[in-house]
C-alpha cells in the first residue's frame, strides 16, 4: 500500500501528503527541517516523527541552521532530557552538524535550494553519493524520503492520487528535467 492511499483521511499523515509532501521546497528552514525530520525518521515510524513536529520545531528554534550551528555541548544534554523529542544522540548531533555544513555550502550555493538545484538531475544513487560526501546520517532511505519530499525526486504520489496533479502543476524539479536515460 502506497503514502497516498494509508494517509487518505487519515489526521496526521493525511495533511502532510496532502498539503506538502513531494511539493517544491525553497526556504532553507524548511530544506533543513525536512533533512532533520528524515534523520528522526531512520529506523522509527513516520507517524512518530509527525506527531513530534512542533516539538522538534521548537527544540531546533524552527530549524534556522545559523542558530542550530551553534548548538553546544549543553544543548546536546538539554535535547537528550527533552521528551518531547527522539533523544537519540547520534540525531541530534547529525542535525547539529548539518546545520554547520549548510552554512559552509552557502558560500558557493547561496542557499540549501542552490546546492540541490547545482546537482539537480541525478538519480538516487548519486544523490545518495553526494549527500554522504555533504551531510551526515545521509543512509539511502533518508536521502530517498527528503528527495522524493522536496521534488527532487518522483515517487511521492502515486499517479492516481489527487494530489500528483496538484503536485505536477507546481512543476517540481524531477517534472523540469529528468538525468540521462531517465529515472
Amino acid at each position: 500500500m502506497s503514502y497516498c492511499d494509508t494517509s487518505r483521511g487519515h489526521p496526521v499523515h493525511g495533511p502532510h501528503h496532502d498539503l506538502e509532501y513531494g511539493r517544491p521546497v525553497t526556504a532553507d528552514d524548511v530544506l533543513f527541517e525536512r533533512i532533520s525530520m528524515e534523520i528522526m525518521q531512520a529506523g522509527l515510524s513516520w507517524l512518530l516523527v509527525l506527531n513530534k513536529r512542533a516539538a522538534l520545531k521548537q527544540a531546533f528554534r524552527d530549524f534556522d541552521a545559523d542558530v542550530v550551528a551553534r548548538f553546544g555541548a549543553r544543548d546536546v544534554a538539554r535535547l537528550l532530557k527533552d521528551e518531547g523529542i527522539i533523544r537519540n544522540r547520534r540525531k541530534i548531533e547529525a542535525i547539529i552538524e548539518n546545520a554547520r555544513r549548510i552554512q559552509g555550502l552557502r558560500t558557493e550555493h547561496g542557499s540549501i535550494k542552490g546546492f540541490l538545484d547545482a546537482h539537480h538531475p541525478l538519480r538516487l544513487p548519486d544523490w545518495v553519493k553526494v549527500m554522504k560526501k555533504t551531510f551526515v546520517f545521509m543512509g539511502p532511505e533518508v536521502v530517498n524520503e527528503f528527495m522524493m519530499s522536496t521534488g527532487y525526486l518522483p515517487g511521492a504520489h502515486d499517479q492516481t492520487c489527487p494530489q500528483f496533479a496538484v503536485v505536477a502543476k507546481l512543476r517540481p524539479a524531477w517534472m523540469q528535467e529528468s538525468p540521462p536515460g531517465g529515472w
